[in-house]
């Protein structure tokens, strides 16, 4: 599974930005299916995933910069058995990979209905001197790392 550029072993770092125009052709994507078993008010979640025939649980510290994630494989079945428990706090959407050159790229998600026409964009990095250096393309629009109300699990409460 792609994550750009890997930081250090649980920790993410990553920024997000929300795409004002599509910087081209985007290539092929997946589609993403996930639903959110737990999220607590200081923005932990645990959450299943479902891309390309693979399914995962995840455990993310809240929205910010620098944050931990644990993610763990798990079987088809295991996948369906959680699926229900995440009624009203699921999204959909196809993540495209496009690069960034330097060895970064861009997970571009479009979002499914009901966030039809919502784009945003995270980059990974290995490290924040790297993430403090990246100087965002211009149709990367306006940075959202933190912002809440981009996070997925907000817009899978959102949707509900």
């Amino acid at each position: 599974m792609f994550h750009g550029v890997p930081g250090p072993h649980g920790i993410e770092i990553e920024r997000k930005f929300l795409v004002d125009r599509l910087p081209g052709e985007l290539p092929a994507g997946e589609r993403i299916e996930q639903g959110y078993l737990a999220i607590a008010d200081d923005g932990v979640e645990v959450r299943v995933r479902r891309r390309a025939g693979r399914a995962t649980l995840t455990v993310k510290s809240g929205p910010a910069h620098v944050r931990t994630e644990v993610e763990l494989a798990i079987e088809g079945h295991h996948f369906e058995a959680l699926w229900p428990l995440t009624a009203g706090r699921r999204i959909a959407k196809t993540r495209h990979l496009y690069a960034l050159g330097d060895g970064l790229a861009a997970e571009i998600d479009v979002y499914d209905p009901p966030h039809d026409g919502l784009l945003v964009a995270e980059i990974e990095f290995a490290s924040t001197g790297d993430s403090d250096r990246f100087v965002p393309p211009e149709w990367l629009g306006v940075e959202v790392t933190g912002d809440r109300r981009y996070a997925n699990q907000s817009l899978a409460l959102a949707g509900a």
